[in-house]
């Protein structure tokens, strides 16, 4: 059977429902342990072994890491290697050691080209490390386009490495819409608060719909105002709250916090619609939840998982994240039929229902029989040296 090894930072709750799927023997080697979803037990049945470079969370120094992938990756001797990105340390450390022995690589990738301003130089460099490697599973469409832009065959590029659990999201959701009962609803958004996740922007265009919403004698537009729900933390909270005061929504903006794996659920399930307003992002695996949890979702075009996860109209809508008054009006569009809102979350159940563990688990094998098929990589001394100064950089 082909050994397969996938190279990641740490395990978490959505890389294990992926590789778990997997039918061949693989092997993880991580570079720490440390987690922050360990309230969350994986299964002691999985279908992969798992190996940690640097357990109990220490930080590695470069030399340390160069010693130990290699050390690591000769004990495993696997027949393919799987990386997750480019950028990562422990990425190139697992590249390098592949070109050295001459073992395929599949590069598994969420980026895409609109995701942060490219660069002449960095662009080079991409394309360098990405026609080392012999077959690619990206995110969806457009990081599969961007794959084949920096070298790979589109013959060997496969989509479906962005995905969730989600038999974990519509269980849990379901259960917790059966046992807590919620008055009224709202809109929810989940995301960390940094500046891309453009939460200030998002704040104005909520207070925006409140005054669209508001009744008139002239028309009434709606019996109830959702009120909106964001779970996250970081460096940005101070400018959000000042946001929210200065909006005068105060009283219907709710900062829950960060929450973990196990919490979100519920949130989930008593939202009427889920929103992210990102003004860049690789993928968005927050839409992939909520939409297994049965919601409609009004999402960034920004968003790397825009194009394939959302249908307009169907089961949302994108919209232009520097846009205000767009984002304002699909939120009172969506908010304001319930028989919409219901349809619209059954068809993203059925839409994520082909974005699963399972979509995972066969981009894998068909990204390994591709690399295992491709002509041997030749790699001059300029790859090998930009591999091995991306490392140690």
């Amino acid at each position: 059977m082909t050994k397969v090894v996938g190279i990641i930072v740490n395990l978490v709750p959505y890389h294990h429902a992926r590789w778990d799927a997997c039918a061949a023997e693989t092997h993880l080697v991580e570079l720490t342990d440390r987690d922050d979803f360990k309230v969350l037990e994986f299964s002691k049945e999985s279908h992969f072994k798992r190996h940690t470079l640097f357990p109990s969370g220490k930080r590695e120094a470069h030399s340390t890491l160069n010693q130990a992938m290699p050390q690591k990756l000769d004990a495993l001797a696997p027949d393919v290697v799987c990386v997750s990105g480019w950028g990562l340390k422990v990425s190139l450390a697992a590249m390098l050691w592949a070109v050295r022995r001459g073992v395929p690589v599949v590069m598994l990738s969420e980026s895409n080209e609109f995701d942060e301003a490219r660069s002449a130089i960095k662009e080079f460099i991409k394309h360098r490390l990405v026609t080392l490697c012999s077959a690619g599973l990206a995110g969806g469409s457009p990081q599969a386009d961007y794959l084949v832009k920096l070298g790979l065959p589109r013959e060997r590029v496969f989509v479906g490495y962005d995905i969730v659990d989600n038999d974990y999201f519509a269980r849990e959701a379901a259960a917790a819409k059966r046992s807590i009962e919620v008055p009224g609803s709202y809109f929810f958004a989940c995301a960390r608060f940094g500046q891309k996740k453009n939460l200030p922007g998002l704040i104005r265009a909520y207070t925006r719909y409140r005054q669209l919403a508001k009744p008139s004698t002239l028309d009434t537009r709606l019996s109830t105002v959702f009120d909106l729900v964001i779970a996250g933390e970081g460096e940005q909270r101070s400018e959000i709250e000042k946001t929210i005061q200065e909006s005068g929504v105060a009283d219907h903006v709710h900062l829950v916090g960060a929450k973990g794996y196990t919490e979100l659920p519920s949130y989930y399930a008593h939202a009427g619609a889920f929103i992210h307003a990102s003004t860049t992002e690789q993928w968005g695996l927050v839409v992939n939840e909520a939409m297994a949890s049965g919601l409609p979702v009004l999402v960034s075009n920004r968003c790397g998982c825009a194009a394939d996860l959302v249908k307009e109209g169907e089961n949302g809508w994108t919209f232009d994240p520097t846009n205000e008054d767009e984002m304002a009006e699909l939120m009172l569009r969506i908010s304001s039929d319930e028989d919409a809102r219901v349809r619209m979350g059954i068809l993203s159940r059925e839409i994520i229902a082909n974005w699963g563990p399972e979509r995972f688990a066969k981009g894998i094998e068909s990204a390994v029989k591709a690399a295992l098929s491709a002509p041997k990589k030749k790699t001059g001394l300029i790859d090998r040296l930009i591999l091995w100064a991306m490392t140690w950089k």
